[in-house]
């Protein structure tokens, strides 16, 4: 039985190959359009967590005015039987 040999010898390659990214690889005009999207698409998120947090805030706010005085009453903290 005859033994194969693998070859296991890597290619020779230039540091230079390696370090290509992807910027390199596309087109100039390709990843500016899409880093601008990318920033695009990280402003709507952040107008979006915004406005959610805006409108937690004012549903929080409508809520605690349209409390019944039961429940005002109940959430105070003073003793009203010194007051009788």
């Amino acid at each position: 039985m005859k033994k194969k040999h693998k070859n296991n010898q890597r290619p020779l390659t230039n540091k230079k190959e390696e370090k290509i990214s992807l910027k390199d690889q596309l087109e100039g005009d390709v990843y500016s359009k899409l880093k601008s999207m990318k920033d695009q698409l990280v402003q709507t998120e952040q107008k979006q967590k915004a406005e959610e947090a805006e409108r937690k805030k004012e549903e929080k706010r409508l809520k605690e005015k349209n409390k019944s005085f039961e429940e005002l009453f109940a959430e105070s903290n003073q003793n009203w039987k010194e007051f009788k």
